[in-house]
């Protein structure tokens, strides 16, 4: 790219008020969508080929499809803002500084899932995210757009409730979220029943990403084609992308889908640190595999990621340089998630301490070849199909990819402990 094709986050920039967006085109999508079939938005989303932003990538307007017909009961939206995968930082960005950009997708979103309520579960931390989307809400009660007869529509009526978490990664869940939200131990439930039939209390229940649910108002305003044409060559739509590590320009941008990690790392974040090497980078957050400077020209698209042996996931890149050491690195993000496993299964409750321990007898000097067999042993344990969610699989990517890339680093520090501090 000669120039970055962006809307880049200003982050000095306060918030648009209700009135400011509204001129700037805001709740276009709520007046155009009041006059379509719920059945049709839903289509309409699926066609766009929206995939989820929260990690997965499933159809967003495909997930939609799967709620039941209307019952006459109660049928809920739940936003996923329990951002807490070391590395992503995109959602606290976008509700910061455009938080009536999601309740206007989350107006949207309940007409056509014809639900009557959404809630927000936010990440607790997030206290100026708290603060600005309380005002957001208000400001569209006041002005319509939330209440009885939304945007003048008689008989649809929607009510949005913000829910701040008490904490725990394992909340990011979208089951363990609606034990949380209902009061109760968030722990992960058994699937099925899924949460599109069954889910908070019982009630059909879409939970979405912040993000997915920020991409629906330009979709329905818009149309399916001019999301479609917002991709590079065969990749649809844009995505908040971003860079965290020794680079020169760390942040977030809004980019083209397909574009590559070259183009993120270099034309966006303006390459390495003077001094600082690429060693290695975790592509999508926290608990995705890592991949190698010669994976920089893939297309980040989550099956060219696939193919590669990670996953795109969060599309937020975590830069291993050359002076930073990966067994420690690996280690710091296995003490993480060993602190947030819920407990309910053993891979993850017992395995994750055990290989935090192995990791610290390492870095100390103190390990042994045996231990490097134990630490592969235990990423199959830990694999998938083995626990209850996907926590502690996540856990071990890095890991299962770190003994892939660097293995003598892990032999090296049987030998003489860390040789980077």
């Amino acid at each position: 790219m000669d120039k970055p094709l962006t809307k880049n986050i200003e982050i000095g920039r306060a918030p648009f008020d209700f009135k400011q967006y509204e001129a700037a085109g805001g709740y276009d999508s709520v007046r155009k969508v009041i006059k379509m079939e719920p059945g049709d938005v839903v289509n309409m989303v699926k066609d766009a080929g929206l995939g989820g932003r929260g990690g997965a990538g499933f159809n967003t307007g495909l997930k939609w499809s799967f709620v039941p017909p209307p019952d006459g009961g109660p049928r809920y939206l739940v936003i996923n803002g329990d951002e807490m995968e070391p590395g992503t930082f995109k959602d606290r960005l976008l509700i910061e500084h455009d938080p009536h950009l999601l309740i206007e997708g989350m107006i949207t979103t309940c007409y056509a899932l014809q639900a009557q309520t959404g809630y927000i579960f936010l990440r607790g931390e997030y206290t100026i995210c708290e603060e600005r989307l309380l005002q957001a809400i208000s400001e569209a009660y006041d002005n319509g757009m939330l209440g009885k007869n939304v945007a003048g529509k008689k008989g649809f009526d929607l009510d949005i409730y913000l829910h701040t978490s008490a904490g725990r990664y394992i909340c990011g869940e979208e089951t363990a979220l609606l034990n949380a939200l209902e009061g109760k131990r968030a722990n992960p439930r058994a699937k099925p029943p899924f949460p599109q039939v069954s889910g908070l209390w019982g009630r059909p229940t879409v939970v979405n990403n912040v993000e997915t649910i920020c991409n629906i108002p330009g979709i329905v305003a818009n149309g399916v084609e001019w999301y479609q044409n917002l991709g590079t060559g065969d990749f649809v739509g844009t995505r908040i992308s971003g860079v965290s590590g020794r680079v020169i320009n760390p942040g977030c941008w809004e980019v083209p889908v397909g574009i590559t990690f070259r183009e993120l790392l270099e034309d966006y974040a303006g390459g390495m640190q003077d001094g600082y090497e690429l060693k290695a980078f975790l592509p999508g957050g926290g608990s995705t595999d890592f991949l190698m400077p010669e994976h920089l020209d893939l297309p980040m698209d989550p099956g060219a990621v696939q193919k590669a042996g990670s996953r795109l996931g969060t599309s937020l890149i975590m830069v291993l340089d050359d002076k930073t050491c990966p067994v420690g690195c690996i280690r710091n993000l296995i003490k993480f998630f060993a602190h947030e496993s819920c407990g309910w299964c053993t891979p993850c409750r017992d395995g994750l301490p055990w290989v935090e321990h192995i990791l610290n007898k390492m870095e100390e000097g103190t390990g042994s070849l045996k231990d490097i067999d134990i630490l592969d042993e235990m990423t199959r344990y830990m694999g998938p199909g083995n626990t209850f969610c996907a926590l502690a699989p996540g856990a071990a990517e890095p890991l299962q990819s770190g003994l892939k890339y660097f293995m003598d680093e892990f032999k090296a520090h049987v030998e003489h402990g860390c040789s980077y501090n």
